[in-house]
């Protein structure tokens, strides 16, 4: 099991993550907002399941990199030290858009919900490098690597569902909100930008395990 340490700091950056605009929560918030919160919920649902796919092959995939490969861990380090600063980058710069900004989309079924929310997420870039380049960075490769990508990848599960289910449940309350204070989405890039930042630096700075 990962170190509590390591538990800490690891959901510490999975909520930071998951509160990051991405293509999973503007398509989730997309279809909260014109079609009801229940079809936000379902089309979480399966982005939540593209989750754990990504999990099951980054945990058996990340067992068999950090053994083979003697340097797999520096390397991987590098890669989502750059990509969190590249999250704050994003966070930062002028112009970013507000993922609650309200989209019109055609009704879908639930099926069709299901099915485009775990493309989403099987499609999605930003799951694929949290899962293959910063998941690392909080495993002792030298401890059971495989019981450990499991837990700190189920607990990223975890936080997301419970951060975005709710945020399905008031996107049109939270878009109405936002979209009439600017000030508060200008301050809640900043925020995340500068934390997200200060991530990458110390993990690019971060000595070899």
């Amino acid at each position: 099991m990962p170190t509590t340490t390591n538990l800490i700091a690891f959901a510490s950056l999975a909520v930071a993550v998951v509160l990051t605009p991405g293509p999973n929560m503007i398509y989730m918030i997309s279809r909260a907002i014109t079609q009801g919160r229940l079809a936000g919920l379902i089309a979480y649902s399966g982005v939540a399941v593209g989750f754990v796919a990504y999990l099951l092959c980054a945990a058996f995939g990340l067992t068999a990199i950090v053994f083979a490969v003697p340097y797999a861990y520096d390397a991987l380090r590098f890669v989502g030290a750059a990509y969190i600063a590249w999250l704050a980058f994003e966070a930062l710069r002028p112009g970013g858009k507000s993922p609650f900004q309200v989209r019109t989309l055609p009704v879908a079924s639930t099926r069709r919900l299901f099915l485009m929310g775990l493309l989403t997420s099987l499609l999605n870039p930003k799951m694929a490098i949290f899962y293959l380049a910063l998941l690392p960075n909080f495993i002792d490769p030298t401890g059971n690597v495989l019981g450990q990508s499991i837990a700190l990848g189920s607990l990223h599960i975890v936080i997301s569902i419970a951060i975005n289910m709710s945020i399905a449940c008031a996107a049109g309350s939270i878009a109405a909100f936002l979209m009439a204070r600017p000030k508060w989405l200008l301050a809640q890039r900043w925020v995340m930008g500068t934390m997200l930042g200060a991530l990458a630096m110390h993990m690019a700075l971060e000595s070899r395990r």
